[in-house]
């Protein structure tokens, strides 16, 4: 299960991107893991007000996996660089405990990359890959 941050539905319907881009990247991963169509779905967690957000949402989708099937899942929150209060409490907490409650028998959280080496390289790579001479010398000159 693909489980990103969700906003509330208009804010698509008024053209934010948002939902576009989360596709892109699940369907990325999928290509990239050559994950078969049955084998995974995306949903959206994080809803704070009573208006319609962008669905399915995640807590319900684990529920009815627990009830219907798939009984053992892997939840990964690929929008979030680090762990924080929505990965940890929300999915890795809260809707693991639902969805074993409820009659799932397995629940893997992936965690974020975090903090790890690998993850810092990335991010001063980007940093190196798209900011110009200007850009570093501007920011030195502040220091």
């Amino acid at each position: 299960l693909f489980s990103f941050h969700g906003i509330p539905q208009r804010y698509v319907d008024n053209g934010d991107p948002y939902y576009t881009h989360c596709k892109e990247t699940t369907q990325g991963v999928v290509q990239r893991l050559h994950l078969a169509t049955g084998d995974w779905t995306q949903a959206f967690q994080s809803r704070a007000t009573r208006e319609r957000w962008l669905e399915p949402y995640t807590d319900k989708t684990l529920l009815e996996y627990a009830k219907n099937g798939p009984k053992e899942v892997s939840v990964i929150c690929p929008a979030f660089a680090t762990d924080c209060l929505e990965t940890l409490e929300e999915i890795a907490i809260r809707n693991k405990a639902d969805f074993l409650a409820a009659g799932g028998k397995s629940f893997d959280y992936i965690p974020c990359l975090n903090a790890s080496a690998s993850h810092v390289d990335m991010f001063a790579q980007l940093v190196r890959r798209f900011s110009s001479d200007s850009d570093r010398s501007s920011v030195a000159d502040r220091r």
